[in-house]
């Protein structure tokens, strides 16, 4: 393996461990605001979004220009944005949004997951890419019935182990 390749698979392990543990802390914590809007489930809502920014923003800092990360950033910021927004509607405008933004993100995350087989360990994330585009299909499909923040809560627990899987996938040097 190579000295630029391994680097990257580094970078990337420690980004992948990272997001497994927000992303299991955060739907925890979602989890424990309860079904309703309330200032810290609101928090919580949009932050997810920005921490997806931020770590984009790490990803291509370590791994090099990648198309899809570009992409990947300016629609989580959009996200956040919409996200706060709809929180003003009620759970199932959050929804909606929500879940247009898992099938876009989903949509990226399947493409460069795609780019980047070569390094290994991307068969979680390419997986994980179209589960969710297939949640955010439901997110907006339910939205206007039962659905509630439980099921964000849900979606990022399963993000989060895919997240750890793709790590300890990723080849060591």
């Amino acid at each position: 393996m190579s000295t630029a390749v391994s680097t990257t698979t580094g970078a990337l392990r420690r980004l992948y461990l990272a997001r497994c543990g927000f992303a299991l802390i955060w739907a925890v914590a979602l989890f424990a605001t309860g079904a309703d809007l309330n200032p810290v489930s609101v928090t919580l809502l949009v932050l997810y979004p920005l921490f997806d920014v931020a770590a984009a923003v790490v990803d291509l800092r370590s791994s090099g220009r990648n198309p899809g990360l570009y992409v990947n950033i300016a629609i989580s910021a959009l996200a956040g944005v919409g996200v706060a927004v709809a929180t003003g509607s009620g759970i199932p405008a959050v929804l909606r949004v929500w879940g247009a933004w898992a099938i876009v993100s989903g949509l990226v995350q399947l493409a460069v997951g795609v780019g980047r087989r070569r390094l290994g360990g991307q068969w979680a994330m390419i997986l994980s890419g179209g589960l969710s585009v297939l949640a955010g299909a439901s997110f907006v499909a339910t939205a206007g019935s039962e659905a509630t923040l439980a099921n964000l809560a849900g979606y990022a627990t399963l993000g989060g182990i895919f997240f750890l899987i793709s790590a300890v996938r990723l080849p060591r040097a």
